[in-house]
């Protein structure tokens, strides 16, 4: 078969239709033309209106997820801002009351200490805000455990005051709670100062004349107490900061047959109904240690004999 009688027309099937700078061009001009009657006379605005009520469920659905997670999360940070401000709050008004109760026993020192060795600097001790969560199981104790042990950096012997005054001691440190010795415990022992006269003495704790009571002891039977009588810490034990508030004398029982006095106190603190309490440094870790003794030297003798 001849070359010259083949059709070289491709078939209908690999027809080409306009060129694609052909369709651009449509394409374009169609867009510019919608754009222009959109911008002038609105024309897609229904359009816009229907699609959009269309839309309106899918879009719900998928923003709940979403809301969600912001209302949780605002939820947990206002929790914890508020946490945080209370026991802020709760530091700060310990704090103020601490001061306040400190008046008495500051004016008392002030006024010694000017005349003989002048104003003295006090030592403020550092101080951490802490919550009781329960009574010690033990019946025959008086003590209590608050929220912070060894990784909130609560030490041995520290003391532990409340709004009101003096409460204990820390005698048990664990890592996340503490064990703490209620200035009532029959074994617990405090010195303190008398602010009326400045007389010192030694209080512990006692049950004898009623549950949460303390007894001033070893006090000579002619002492000048009275009942009113504020106890105070005397500081002289390297534990209580001086000037703290721990008791106020109820009674004085006084015999001739007897060589001290009988001295009933009353704690200022709310033993039995304490929640929030501050911790503080005991003040033998503020003090600088006492320094080695030096060696007497030895000089050795000429001309000895021989």
């Amino acid at each position: 078969m001849p070359l010259g009688t083949l059709d070289r027309d491709p078939p209908p099937f690999f027809r080409q239709g306009p060129s694609a700078l052909s369709k651009l061009a449509v394409c374009s001009a169609l867009a510019l033309l919608l754009m222009v009657a959109d911008a002038r006379f609105k024309v897609m605005q229904p359009l816009r209106v229907v699609l959009a009520t269309v839309l309106y469920p899918a879009q719900w659905l998928a923003l709940r997820p979403v809301l969600a997670y912001q209302e949780v999360s605002q939820y947990f940070s206002s929790l914890s801002s508020i946490k945080a401000a209370q026991d802020e709050v709760i530091k700060k008004h310990i704090l103020q009351s601490q001061r306040a109760n400190q008046v008495e026993q500051l004016s008392l020192e002030n006024e010694r200490l000017r005349k003989l060795l002048g104003l003295r600097e006090r030592v403020h001790a550092k101080a951490l805000a802490a919550q009781v969560i329960y009574d010690a199981a033990d019946p025959y104790s008086r003590k209590v455990v608050i929220d912070k042990g060894m990784t909130d950096k609560v030490g041995l012997g520290s003391p532990v005051l409340d709004e009101s005054g003096v409460l204990g001691q820390v005698t048990r440190v664990y890592p996340l709670v503490s064990e703490v010795t209620l200035i009532t415990d029959r074994d617990q022992a405090i010195p303190v100062l008398n602010t009326r006269t400045g007389a010192r003495g030694v209080a512990y704790g006692d049950a004898s004349l009623h549950a949460d009571a303390m007894e001033l002891r070893f006090m000579a039977a002619n002492a000048d107490v009275a009942a009113g009588d504020l106890l105070t810490t005397s500081g002289v034990d390297g534990v209580y900061p001086p000037g703290l508030p721990v008791a106020r004398v109820e009674k004085v029982e006084r015999r001739v047959d007897a060589v001290f006095a009988r001295i009933y106190c009353v704690p200022l603190s709310l033993v039995s109904g304490t929640g929030h309490v501050m911790v503080l440094e005991p003040m033998l870790s503020q003090v600088s240690p006492r320094p080695e003794p030096i060696a007497p030297t030895i000089t050795s003798r000429k001309g000895g004999s021989k």
